[in-house]
């Protein structure tokens, strides 16, 4: 016990002392894993919104609500669906299905679903074209048709959507590892300055027969402090954006609205970029000592 309070000491004393590098070392590692895990983030939501547009569905069409289309309305589009030569598949999603996937979609807000009856959800068909060349055409042809409400196409928009990521996905990569390399520099040089600091301290240390790991393990305990700290930071951060990004998907009437991202998603990616900032705070903080001790 008495060694851990040593420990707890020495590093309180050494994260005061190099206060400015401290807090400017947090906030680095902070804003460079809220980069790392937003586009994370960004890429689940994209893969949970395309999943049902990769396994060949073109487009959408949903029934009206509030009336909801009459039963006449929707075997016409079925009829129409049927024998029409540009369709290749169909699927018909009456409430109940449409319940099944609204519950899959919020499972993680059990409130949102409990107030919310399958009579509430659009019917819909989910139809494959023959080929993608027809997706617009057939688009319009059932847009027109009476209980129609919309009809969502996916095809150009999920394909420019999906490019757009792609490069902003690359550019977040880039700035996110750019600015990790300045948190593990910044952790490098306050491990640095504080082992300096205490060097003659850490020289009588091991005259009298300190071990490598006893000098070590309060300035790798600093580092860890530093990387922990502006992870935690980044996590709720992390969860702030995907609270905000739902936000914006409800309020979305096209192909963007099938988007979706759950609580899981956002805390396994918020606990992937602890551990990289723990890491980080580790990693710094070994090479910083590696000039004062021997490996």
């Amino acid at each position: 016990m008495s060694r851990l309070s040593y420990f707890g000491r020495e590093t309180a004393i050494s994260l005061r002392r190099n206060l400015l590098m401290t807090i400017a070392g947090i906030i680095t590692v902070a804003i460079s894993l809220l980069l790392f895990g937003g586009i994370l983030l960004v890429q689940r939501t994209v893969e949970h919104g395309t999943n049902k547009w990769k396994h060949g569905v073109e487009l959408e069409i949903f029934m009206k609500t509030q009336p909801n289309a009459p039963d006449v309305q929707v075997n016409a589009i079925r009829d129409a669906l049927t024998s029409d030569p540009n369709v290749k598949t169909y699927r018909f999603l009456n409430h109940d299905d449409a319940m099944e996937e609204f519950k899959k979609i919020f499972r993680d807000q059990p409130e949102l679903i409990k107030t919310t009856t399958p009579d509430a959800l659009p019917e819909s068909f989910r139809v494959t074209p023959k080929s993608a060349e027809f997706t617009e055409e057939v688009a319009a042809h059932y847009q027109e048709l009476p209980g129609v409400d919309t009809v969502v196409t996916a095809q150009q928009q999920v394909k420019r959507l999906l490019n757009a990521i792609r490069i902003v996905r690359l550019m977040f990569f880039g700035m996110a590892a750019a600015l990790l390399a300045s948190s593990l520099f910044l952790i490098v040089n306050t491990i640095r300055l504080a082992t300096f600091a205490r060097r003659r301290e850490i020289e009588v240390m091991k005259l009298v027969g300190a071990s490598n790991w006893f000098v070590r393990v309060p300035f790798m305990a600093e580092g860890l402090i530093q990387g922990a700290v502006g992870a935690g930071f980044a996590f709720g951060l992390i969860y702030a954006l995907k609270v905000l990004i739902s936000n914006v998907i409800s309020h979305r009437h096209d192909v963007i609205s099938s988007f979706y991202i759950t609580n899981t998603d956002a805390i396994s990616i918020g606990l992937i970029v602890v551990f990289v900032g723990a890491m980080i705070g580790t990693v710094g903080s070994a090479i910083g000592l590696r000039r004062f001790l021997e490996v």
